[in-house]
């Protein structure tokens, strides 16, 4: 008999045991919950990204911002590309180096230079470096020089030449990137000394600032242009008028 009381009450014991080990099961999505809440480190890393996508955004509306001129179009010439490298702790760094010329094809040009570790953001630094540094040229009826000039920098000489309509551009590559951007149609032009284009370009920005028109020469010296022209040219006072009409700068 005490070992029937003894079986009877051990289903007994079980059954009262399974709602115990099943308690433990209902714990689980509590547990899962305080999952939840720790995954609020994900919902952080959300808004991480999300605080790294406005970033983004006002990154674009910087580049807008910079790439404002006001309307007006320019003429954006990429010169020459270089690698360059610095010596660190532990080895090198490696960058680039741009040299960009940007004018506006009426008369106003300028050049700009620009180190980043990346290519395209090397020429947007010298681009924006260009356009803060752009010079006025007087151009004789809007397609040529005035009169020959000649400049130098460094090792590097140059020699402009205004030319009739018809001779274009007569220059090697910096420097027919500088009157391609300026709007010179005809033009000669040579180069001495070094083919660096640094050098070229400075020298040739040298002889472009000697630049200057009949206009600002009889402002100087009190004078109407026909007179200057007439003089100049052994004209009579007609001519000299109709070529002091056709005179803009």
């Amino acid at each position: 008999m005490a070992d029937e009381n003894q079986q009877t009450q051990a289903p007994e014991a079980e059954a009262n045991a399974a709602p115990a080990q099943a308690a433990p099961q209902d714990n689980g999505p509590s547990r899962g919950a305080r999952g939840g809440r720790g995954g609020g480190g994900g919902r952080g890393g959300n808004d991480r990204g999300g605080r790294g996508g406005r970033d983004g955004g006002r990154g674009r509306r910087d580049d807008r911002r910079n790439n404002d001129d006001g309307g007006e179009e320019l003429i954006e010439k990429l010169v020459h590309i270089n690698r360059v490298s610095k010596t660190v702790k532990g080895g090198k760094r490696f960058g680039f180096a741009a040299l960009v010329v940007v004018g506006d094809g009426k008369g106003r040009v300028g050049f700009g230079h620009g180190k980043a570790r990346e290519v395209p953001e090397a020429i947007s630094k010298a681009t924006a470096a260009a356009k803060k540094k752009m010079v006025r040229v007087p151009l004789k009826e809007g397609r040529t020089l005035h009169h020959d000039g000649n400049g130098h920098f460094g090792a590097g000489r140059v020699t402009l030449r205004s030319a009739p309509q018809g001779t274009g551009i007569i220059a090697g590559g910096p420097m027919r990137a500088v009157f391609e951007s300026l709007g010179v149609a005809d033009v000669v032009t040579k180069s001495v000394g070094t083919s660096n284009p640094y050098n070229m370009i400075r020298a040739t920005f040298e002889a472009l600032n000697t630049q200057t028109s009949p206009k600002a020469v009889a402002q100087r010296r009190g004078k109407k242009i026909a007179d200057l022209l007439g003089r100049a040219h052994g004209a009579d006072a007609a001519t000299a008028e109709a070529d002091a009409a056709a005179v803009v700068e």
